[in-house]
C-alpha cells in the first residue's frame, strides 16, 4: 500500500469515527432534550395535581362555611329565645291562678296576650318539645330532675310528671324538658 492509500484509508476511518461521534453526540442531545421535556411534563402533572387538590379543598371550605352560616342564621335568636322562655312560663302560671278567680275577662285578656306571644316566638322557629306522662325517658331529650317509685310496673323508666316544658329552635333543643321518672 502506498502512502496515498494509507492516507485515504486513514481519512475514511477518521471520517467514519467523526460521523459516529457526531451521531452519538446527536443521540445524547436528543436524550437530554427528551429528558428535559419529560421533566417538564412531570412538573406540569405535579402542579396540576396540586391545583386540583387545592381547588377541592377550597370547595370543601366553601360548603362548610356555607353550612355553618345557615346553622348560625337558624339559631341566631337562640339567646333571645332562651331569655323569653321564663316569661312564657310566667304566663302559664298566671293563667293557672287566674282560672281560679271569678274574673273571666282578665283571664281572657291574659290568655290572648300569651297566645300572641307564643305565636310570635313560634313564627321565629320556636317549638315545644312534646312530652307526656307515660312517655319513655330519653336522656338525650329529657332532663330527669328526680326519680320516684313507679306507681305501677308499666311506669318504670317512664315519665311520671313534666315539671318544666322543653323547647327547640329549629332542630336544636335549647331547653330540655324537666321530668320526674319512675324507677
Amino acid at each position: 500500500m502506498s502512502d496515498k492509500d494509507i492516507n485515504e484509508d486513514l481519512e475514511d476511518v477518521l471520517d467514519e469515527a467523526t460521523g459516529e461521534a457526531e451521531a452519538a453526540e446527536n443521540e445524547v442531545a436528543e436524550q437530554e432534550e427528551l429528558s428535559v421535556e419529560d421533566g417538564l411534563r412531570e412538573d406540569l402533572a405535579k402542579e396540576k395535581d396540586k391545583f386540583l387538590r387545592l381547588f377541592a379543598e377550597f370547595e370543601n371550605f366553601k360548603k362548610r362555611t356555607s353550612k355553618e352560616r345557615m346553622e348560625m342564621f337558624k339559631t341566631a335568636g337562640q339567646e333571645i329565645m332562651v331569655s323569653m322562655l321564663p316569661v312564657m312560663d310566667d304566663f302559664d302560671r298566671a293563667l293557672k291562678e287566674l282560672a281560679k278567680s271569678d274574673d273571666k275577662e282578665m283571664f281572657k285578656g291574659i290568655e290572648l296576650i300569651r297566645v300572641k306571644f307564643r305565636e310570635t316566638l313560634k313564627s321565629k322557629g320556636l317549638e315545644e318539645v312534646k312530652v307526656e306522662q307515660g312517655d319513655t325517658f330519653d336522656a338525650e331529650v329529657h332532663d330527669a330532675i328526680t326519680q320516684i317509685p313507679a306507681p305501677s310496673k308499666k311506669m318504670k323508666g317512664k315519665i311520671i310528671d313534666v315539671v318544666e316544658k322543653g323547647f327547640k329552635l329549629g332542630e336544636r333543643i335549647i331547653r330540655h324538658p324537666k321530668v320526674v321518672v319512675g324507677n
